[in-house]
This record gives C-alpha cells, structure tokens and sequence, in this order.
C-alpha cells in the first residue's frame, strides 16, 4: 500500500513549478553560482555544445569562487564517450571535460557510470541535481535543446524542492551506491581506463540493491525518494504499478514513447475496466527527439517514432470502447518542430510520481532510474498539478477514434521499407525491449 510509505516531510512552500525549460536553466545557473557547499548533477549526458558548455562554465566560476566547493558531475559511461546517432566525426563529449579541466585552476571531476557493459544494454538514467539543500528535478539532460539556448526546445517537467533532508539522501545515496564503486571511472582527466567484467558485474549488484535513506515520517505532505535497476524487486516500478492498481478514480500519465511493459499495460487495462478515468499525454511521431523531418536526410534510426506510433494506435484499437465511453483520453503533443520528454503519473490528485523513467521496457529492466513519490493526501497542491497539466496540454490534440493515428500505408517510403522488415523479421517484440 502506497500509504504505508514513508517519506521525508514538507511545506507546501518548499515546491516551485518552474515550467518552461527557460526557466529551468535559469534556475539551475543561479543556483550554481550562489553555490557555498556543494553540487551534485546528474544526468544522461551533458552535451558539447552553446548550453552544456555554459553549465561547465558556471560550475568552473562557482568552483573558483569557493575552491571548497564539492562539485560531482554524473553522466552515463558510454553515452560520454560516443558522438551523436547521425553525427559522423563527433568523438565524444569526454573531450570537452578533459580541455576544460587541464586549463581549470580549480578542477573538479566528471564521472562516467557504466551501468551495463554498452549503452544499450542499460544507461544511467538518474535524475536530479542537488545544489546545497535544495534539488531541482527534471527528466532533462544538459544540452540546447533541453536547455532551450536557441528557438526549439525539448519540453519536460521542472521542479525546485527545497528540502535540506531530501539532497542529503540523494547526495549520500549517490556517494554510497555509486561513487565507491571502481567500476565509475573519470572522464575530465586522461585516464582511458575501461572497466573491467568483473568490476561491472559487481557494480550492477551494488546498484540493484541501492536506496535513499531517510527518516521515515507520515505527514499528509511528504516525499519519498526511490531508486530502481533491473526487473525484480524494483521498488520503481512497483510504485507505478501500485499506483495504477490503488487509483480511486483517475490517473493522469505523461510519456514519450508509448511502449508500456506488459505488466503495466495489464494494469491499465484493469483500470479502465473498473470504470476509472485515464488520461496519457503522449509526444505526437513529430515531437519524437528521432524524428527526422523531409527536409532532411533519412537514416534508419528515424523510422523509431512510427513504430512508436504503432504501439499506439494498436492500444488505442484495443481500448476504443473506453475511448467512446469517455473513460480513456489519449492526448497528442506537437508544436512546431519542438519534441516532448515528459514523464510522470499522477492519481487521484494525492499522489503524484515525478520521474525521468520512460514507462517502457528499457526503463522497467535496464536502465538505472529513480523517482520523487510525492504525497499529498489533503491535496494541498492539487491547484498547482492542475495548473501544470493544463499547460501541458496546450499543445495537444485528443485522439477519438484510433484511426485518426496513421497506418504502415501512410508512411514515407524509407520508413515503410524499414518496418515491413522488421515485422517479417519479428524483430518488433526484441526492439520494443531495448527501445
């Protein structure tokens, strides 16, 4: 019982929606040069270009105003030391870290976490960055489009916590589970050290038993972090199962590839039968972030967002009952030639999931996720959700009939070619696993 977990108290005041990825980075830059302790980022990655190399900058400044600074930047192994998808040349941004650091007169260390042997077998896909006694979250990794430096932005959810508990807990979780480990390794010095097989096996174990420590309190108002790797016993995961299976009356569920695990498209299934609402909020193929738009160049890494796309309509296929009764809103995002990243359920308005995970199978089995669970059972904030799903349906259209999402005919030729491949590959069931 959801209930029954404890969490680290708080004031409603302790809270801010910043809402746009504008005032996310904002945010985060001020915070870290009024910095006077410490700062703990982590993310996917943190990208060689205007914006992550801004962030680098501040954190550079605040550590050379306060050469006491403890400063730990996060980022996943593998994606660090990799150019990206479609981008021919680019050596990775492990190189950044090194230049910045060897001319830095007060360096600080940038690790790389190799979760799994390769990127596609699992990432690290922690979120939240703590500075001092607050923690600003966000599914966002650091780069233009996350941080919106030029027009087109990659939208997400946005929160500042102030709360001196909750970044103690993360902060400690990360130094305990992660950087104790010899398998993390730094990629601001000039090191090439790989890890080893046997140092990876260890370090998967050591970070499928991690977990926030905290004293437990039951306040109506309160947060409880969580931390999930692997399919078994991952308290993650668990939490958005029993969410869906406890929802009263209604759930409200943000993602951007639709691709739920069998176990949780089971319980959605349920619910709608039990005659409780649900509303998804869902990136449109076009607000995919591996969209490639008809003005420029295909590859096969494009045809992603439409095989997405049919994941979908075959739900919605399935559930156009539910869909006619009222029950299920399927709520399309586009706007523009943005992309969307938000993730997180909220049910029955008293508890409200902030998260970085997917809802898919990667995030469910292999990659390191973790998650605000945030209860609020007199529903203090209440107001403040609804304010941010409205805007975040701003730019969506509502599917009433699953034939408005196009079919296989419908495609671009390359994209077609593409998916009757691999549907006569069966290949579809091993993707949607790893995707």
């Amino acid at each position: 019982m959801l209930d029954q977990l404890g969490g680290i108290a708080i004031a409603a005041d302790d809270i801010q929606w910043l809402m746009t990825p504008k005032n996310f980075k904002d945010t985060l830059i001020d915070r870290i040069l009024a910095a006077q302790q410490v700062i703990y980022i982590a993310a996917l990655y943190l990208e060689d270009d205007e914006a992550g190399r801004e962030v680098l900058e501040a954190l550079l400044t605040a550590k050379a105003r306060r050469p006491q600074l403890d400063i730990k930047v996060l980022v996943d192994f593998h994606r660090a030391r990799r150019g990206l998808i479609g981008h021919k040349g680019d050596g990775g941004n492990y190189r950044l870290y090194r230049q910045l650091m060897s001319k830095a007169a007060q360096p600080f260390t940038i690790y790389g976490v190799p979760v799994k042997s390769r990127e596609f077998l699992g990432v690290l896909h922690l979120k939240g960055f703590v500075i001092d006694d607050a923690v600003i979250y966000s599914g966002a990794s650091l780069n233009n489009v996350y941080l919106q430096q030029h027009e087109r932005y990659r939208l997400d959810r946005y929160y500042l916590l102030e709360s001196k508990e909750l970044a103690c807990s993360m902060r400690n979780m990360i130094d305990e589970f992660i950087l104790s480990h010899s398998a993390v390794v730094s990629l601001s010095d000039n090191n090439d050290r790989v890890p080893e097989r046997h140092e990876l096996r260890s370090f998967k174990q050591q970070l499928s038993s991690g977990y926030y420590r905290f004293n437990a309190q039951y306040s109506p108002l309160r947060i409880t972090p969580m931390v999930g790797l692997g399919r078994k016993q991952n308290p993650l995961n668990n939490t958005v199962l029993q969410m869906v299976k406890e929802s009263r009356h209604s759930l409200f569920v943000c993602t951007p590839y639709f691709n739920p695990p069998y176990l949780l498209m089971r319980a959605i299934a349920k619910h709608l039968h039990d005659g409780k609402r649900l509303d998804i909020v869902v990136g449109d193929k076009t607000a995919n972030d591996f969209f490639i738009p008809d003005d420029q160049p295909f590859s096969t890494i494009g045809a992603l967002p439409y095989l997405y796309e049919q994941s979908l309509r075959k739900f919605a296929k399935r559930q156009q009952w539910a869909i006619d009764k009222g029950l299920l809103k399927i709520h399309l995002w586009s706007h523009e030639r943005n992309s969307f990243h938000l993730k997180g359920i909220s049910m029955d308005e008293r508890k409200h999931l902030l998260t970085g995970s997917n809802l898919n199978p990667r995030a469910w089995a292999l990659d390191l996720e973790n998650g605000l669970l945030l209860h609020d059972e007199q529903q203090t904030l209440a107001s403040k959700f609804q304010e941010e799903q409205q805007q975040l349906l701003r730019y969506t259209r509502q599917i009433k009939h699953y034939s408005q999402l196009e079919t296989l005919q419908n495609y671009p030729a390359a994209v077609k070619k593409i998916l009757t491949r691999i549907r006569r590959l069966r290949a579809d069931f091993f993707l949607r696993r790893i995707l």
